[in-house]
């Protein structure tokens, strides 16, 4: 697992590689929070073209940065969804927060 963290501007890219589950995603939060405390961007983006596999511990990794981000007063985007990661991201009814 590893987050690369782009800067352009105002936005902010994470780019999230391997796999997210209940002992990486506490990882992958501390690295994202950290940079959107710092850098305050206006979108950030999760960027999920390198995740091989996800647990419901994604999902609550999206949830956790959608209302952390909202309260920094920016917005946010995920990017790059792997067609096998789809259908748990549908049922878990994020689609309809428009982040998408």
């Amino acid at each position: 697992m590893s987050v690369e963290i782009l800067r352009k501007s105002s936005e902010v890219v994470a780019k999230i590689d391997g796999d997210i589950d209940h002992h990486t995603a506490a990882e992958i939060r501390k690295v994202i929070d950290e940079n959107i405390s710092l850098l305050k961007p206006k979108l950030l983006k999760l960027d999920f073209s390198g995740v091989q596999f996800m647990d419901s511990s994604g999902i609550g990794l999206i949830m956790g940065r959608f209302k952390l981000v909202k309260i920094a007063g920016g917005n946010l985007k995920v990017v790059n969804i792997p067609k096998r990661l789809e259908r748990m991201i549908k049922m878990s009814g994020l689609t309809k927060l428009g982040i998408f």
